[in-house]
């Protein structure tokens, strides 16, 4: 990991340019041509496709180069969601993996390759861990012969749309009668053109902005609260009912009330969770840096909770393991097995809209009769920091009673229900801290406390 470029077992991200370069690209590519040809069972093609980044195009050109020259096949998207391309994948039989050229919720600088098994679910940590060795050694290129085709499928979205809208969970109907308003806020990333005709097919009226997929990002992608000032904003000058806004690639949905409240990301999960969990009983799966919100879901439901450490691949093999339908992580990111396995904020939104048309009440109304918590997150550069040293630090600072979670980093609970969750960043040059109790202030202060100790740590 460098400040420019982040090689892990999940795929890379990097600074274009800088760190992340198409021959780098390539060579990716390359490597996950040749993992997924020594573990495909016959002939078939890689789905790629890509967000809206500027950089996408040069980049996605210079995966392919580097796939067919391994001699694999590609077939290539266009811009779609993440959840899109690996529902694609899931449901072409011709299909034998995927690669998506996305930085997720990265500042514009950034990019990245997502990598997509056979199955339409991201690679195993053993699987990424194959191909960055392939990465680092030396690649069997094919002759001239023997070069892989490349075409291109229109099309992907729509059938995206037409899975959500097909589920039993969904009642179209319903929630077309309430007529919805919706603002929205898809940042100029892949959103709009998977949104507006869900939304459409819903019977919402929407008031959008920063549809255009062209990849200038007019704020901080990631749609965390102090981002959708904008939003906010619009929901009141238009009246809307929600606003809904997603990250560039479209797995991650963030809310924000009728009155242009931002309600948290958090909110998402948990009331998706409440909606599913109530037909579908079965355990519900989030990572350790997840609200309360969600363990209150699950109680309000009657079915347990199970915490993973944070990535998506994490939650999804646990969901796996213990037969959930329900799973996803704090940050908006929703996980349906009724669908797919991966983060989707098109099914996010169907599933809220659901949720809002069967109660008839407000989001607003609906946060309020329901127990809330402040929720505050810091970030420590990690250049120069000792992450060994920090956690132990931490875990020699625990207080008497509080309770101990080393799967990810070091996560305490007080018998308050309050918590700090403190590790590396998985997909930036940073060490993540967050804390949560029932007032700010408190949460304020134990994180105070947690980076106070780090700091000190390094």
């Amino acid at each position: 990991m460098s400040d420019s470029l982040i090689v892990s077992a999940s795929g890379i991200r990097g600074i274009v340019g800088r760190g992340l370069t198409p021959d780098i690209a390539a060579r990716y590519g390359a490597a996950f041509a040749a993992h997924i040809a020594a573990g495909a069972a016959g002939p078939g093609h890689i789905l790629i496709g890509r967000d809206s980044r500027v950089s996408g195009p040069v980049l996605l050109d210079a995966v392919s180069a580097g796939i067919r020259a391994v001699g694999l096949d590609v077939c290539d998207l266009g811009i779609v969601a993440t959840p899109t391309g690996l529902l694609a994948v899931e449901e072409d039989e011709a299909a034998i993996g995927g690669l998506l050229v996305t930085a997720s919720h990265n500042p514009a600088p950034w990019n990245g390759l997502k990598l997509v098994a056979r199955e339409g679910r991201f690679l195993s940590p053993a699987a990424g861990r194959d191909i960055q060795r392939r990465f680092e050694a030396d690649i069997e290129y094919a002759g001239s012969a023997n070069l892989g085709a490349s075409s291109a499928r229109e099309g992907a979205g729509r059938a995206h749309v037409e899975r959500i809208l097909s589920l039993p969970i969904i009642d179209r109907d319903l929630i077309a009668s309430r007529a919805y308003h919706v603002a929205l806020d898809c940042v100029r990333g892949a959103g709009g053109p998977i949104m507006l005709p869900l939304l459409g097919c819903l019977g919402c009226r929407v008031s959008g902005l920063d549809l255009e997929p062209d990849g200038r990002f007019p704020r901080p992608p990631e749609p965390l609260v102090e981002n959708l000032g904008k939003l906010s904003e619009h929901v009141a000058e238009v009246g809307a009912d929600i606003g809904f806004a997603v990250d560039p690639d479209v797995d991650r949905l963030a809310l924000v009330d009728e009155k242009g409240r931002p309600v948290g990301e958090d909110w998402t999960l948990a009331l998706a969770v409440e909606l599913v969990a109530a037909r579908e009983p079965a355990p519900v799966v989030t990572n350790l840096s997840a609200s309360r919100l969600i363990q209150d879901a699950a109680d309000r439901v009657g079915v347990p909770l199970l915490r993973t450490p944070v990535a998506e691949a994490n939650v999804v093999a646990r969901m796996l393991e213990v037969g959930s339908t329900i799973g996803g992580e704090g940050n908006g990111g929703v996980i349906y097995g009724g669908l797919h396995l991966t983060r989707d904020a098109p099914l996010s939104a169907a599933l809220i809209l659901q949720f809002l048309a069967e109660s008839g009440a407000t989001l607003g109304a609906i946060v309020a009769d329901r127990a809330s918590y402040r929720i505050v997150k810091r970030t420590i550069p990690r250049k120069g920091l000792s992450v060994d040293e920090a956690l132990s630090a931490i875990g020699a600072a625990a207080p008497s009673g509080t309770e101990t979670d080393r799967q990810d980093g070091i996560r305490l609970d007080w018998p308050d229900g309050s918590w700090i969750h403190a590790r590396p960043s998985g997909t930036e040059p940073i060490f993540r801290v967050m804390a949560e109790a029932s007032r700010a202030d408190l949460a304020g202060e134990r994180a105070d406390w947690i980076e106070d100790l780090v700091r000190r740590a390094s």
